[in-house]
């Protein structure tokens, strides 16, 4: 018997991209009675070659209105069209799991594409680590901390500080004051008129590639899924640690009452923000650090300049000292440590242990066993420079990836996601030029590799470091705390990282992220023009210091 075949063309509603158009393709093509598709978004038309035998006109637009946020526009008379069935209120063209940067970005992006968007947070509220317990609160912090140095100590000896008079509680209610405007204003209120968007707070599975079950309850389907759900402080497995009470910088920056004291277990960025700006306000810190000194990921030039300052402020430092174990003595936490020389101690803290060892990605109860996605051994989901894993209709952003953890990088990507997984022209993330800065005092601030990397990349380097005592503007202000690093290509002239230490040196770093994206040459930094008495005047400085000895040149010299 010959098969019976008929060509059916419908107008599809809802199509916004090629990601539709191929997801309909895909899913038509698996449905008994459908030989063939071609779907087209930018024309809203299908085409689906069927057996009759099998399958009807009927079929087909009710299997076009199943899949997702689609709708068969019917032909009628008179050239009027109504749409066939409605859509499910639960089905939209994307997903986004999470609340932050990265989630909020990939919103705002998808609300221009006109996208029906769901965003599902749990955990911390809808803004994220940064607004709520990251950057803003302990920036906010670590300012308050520096007016207190200001007013307790002064580079001038003709100029005696007469201290500050500290009210602990009030700054904790400033900061939760910002904290709560902040997440108003640059994150709910930002979306409060989208007219495509979903938020939802809960706590979001994968069925599978296309669906989450929220709080074991209902069920949600899209086109896409993005997952932005970021991380937070990796608790180490050590005995008696869940027993102390412990602190992370989530529950640190709303004490009220000013500690007695703190053990900080950990020395990277976020164990130092924390121990410099609560010593200055009149808390005594100390930090137990189980590699051989801070910030580890620097070299040791950098960490050798914060040492020092912070051994100067009074903040006690413990490295390649291992905690074994804690517990309770009354009032009093013992903590059982391995010393570098293989003994062991116990030290006695008064106040509360804050546990800064880094952070893990928020993908534990995500149901990844479900889809098979692709994750790196501590957990966090594979991505390339697209933000796509390894499933083709779900992309992830943020800190919960395998990318660099900044706000400003999750918010980029975000973004990205959203545009990769809706349009035909991609976009690609570029790390090689990225600033970061680390807010001690001095700053420590960096853009592209160090000297380290090169090595290992095997590039043709050089380096120059500049003491900020040859910087006329540090000199002026009696305060020359640290350096400039210039790396260059010596086969290019062009510079490749840059490190910076110095009082504020987080300014610089964008010019010479800038610098580094461009392909800007060490001749052409030494030869630009710099306004005197500015801290930017040592990146021309340092330049110049590839071929001559500053120490030996006028202030005027070029």
């Amino acid at each position: 018997m010959s098969q019976k075949i008929e060509k059916i063309t419908l107008e599809i509603n809802g199509m916004t991209c090629s990601g539709c158009s191929s997801h309909i393709e895909k899913d038509m093509n698996a449905t008994e009675g459908v030989l063939s598709s071609t779907v087209n978004h930018e024309t809203g038309k299908g085409e689906f070659t069927i057996d009759v035998d099998k399958m009807s006109k009927a079929n087909v637009i009710d299997a076009v209105n199943s899949f997702g946020d689609y709708s068969v526009i019917n032909n009628v008379d008179e050239g009027k069209v109504s749409v066939v069935n409605s859509k499910s209120k639960n089905q939209y063209d994307l997903i986004v799991i999470g609340g932050g940067s990265a989630a909020f970005s990939a919103a705002i992006k998808a609300e221009g594409l006109g996208l029906t968007t769901l965003m599902v947070n749990a955990g911390l509220d809808f803004g994220g680590t940064c607004v709520n317990v990251g950057c803003v609160p302990s920036k906010n912090l670590i300012r308050a901390a520096e007016t207190v140095r200001h007013a307790t100590h002064s580079n001038f000896k003709g100029i005696k500080p007469k201290g500050a008079e500290i009210d602990f509680a009030q700054i904790i209610k400033d900061k939760k004051a910002l904290v709560a405007s902040l997440q108003q204003q640059k994150y709910l209120d930002v979306v409060s008129d989208f007219e495509n968007l979903t938020m939802l707070k809960g706590w979001a599975e994968f069925v599978d590639n296309n669906t989450i079950l929220i709080d074991r309850k209902d069920t949600y389907t899209a086109t896409n899924v993005i997952i932005a759900t970021g991380a937070t402080t990796n608790i180490p497995n050590i005995e008696g640690l869940n027993e102390v009470d412990y602190l992370t910088n989530v529950s640190l920056f709303d004490l009220e009452e000013k500690p007695k004291s703190l053990t900080i277990m950990g020395a990277g960025y976020i164990g130092l923000e924390i121990a410099m700006a609560y010593n200055r306000l009149g808390v005594k810190v100390r930090i137990i650090e189980f590699t051989d000194r801070p910030l580890r990921s620097q070299t040791k030039d950098i960490t050798d300049v914060l040492v020092e300052q912070m051994k100067s402020e009074g903040i006690e430092i413990l490295p390649n000292c291992r905690a074994f174990k804690f517990e309770k003595d009354g009032d009093n936490t013992v903590i059982h440590c391995k010393c570098p020389d293989g003994s062991t101690t116990q030290i006695i803290e008064k106040g509360h242990i804050v546990v800064a060892t880094g952070t893990k990605p928020n993908t534990s109860k995500l149901g990844l066993e479900n889809i098979d996605i692709n994750l790196t051994e501590r957990g966090h989901i594979i991505v390339n420079e697209k933000m796509e894993t390894s499933i083709s209709n779900i992309f992830a952003s943020g800190d919960v990836t395998n990318t660099p953890a900044f706000v400003y990088t999750a918010a980029t990507e975000g973004n990205a996601a959203v545009n990769n997984a809706f349009s035909l022209s991609k976009t690609s993330i570029d790390y090689s030029s990225l600033p970061w800065v680390v807010f001690t005092d001095p700053q420590i601030a960096g853009a592209g590799i160090d000297e380290i990397e090169a090595e290992k990349k095997e590039i043709p380097f050089e380096v120059s470091k500049l003491d900020l005592i040859h910087v006329p503007r540090a000199l002026a202000a009696q305060d020359a705390r640290g350096f400039i690093k210039l790396i260059r290509n010596t086969e290019t002239d062009k510079l490749i990282g840059a490190r910076v230490v110095a009082p504020e040196g987080g300014e610089l770093i964008q010019q010479l992220s800038m610098a580094i994206k461009f392909g800007i040459t060490i001749s052409d930094l030494a030869e630009s023009f710099y306004p005197y008495l500015t801290l930017s005047e040592g990146i021309k400085l340092a330049a110049i210091t590839f071929g001559k000895n500053v120490s030996k040149l006028s202030c005027c010299a070029s």
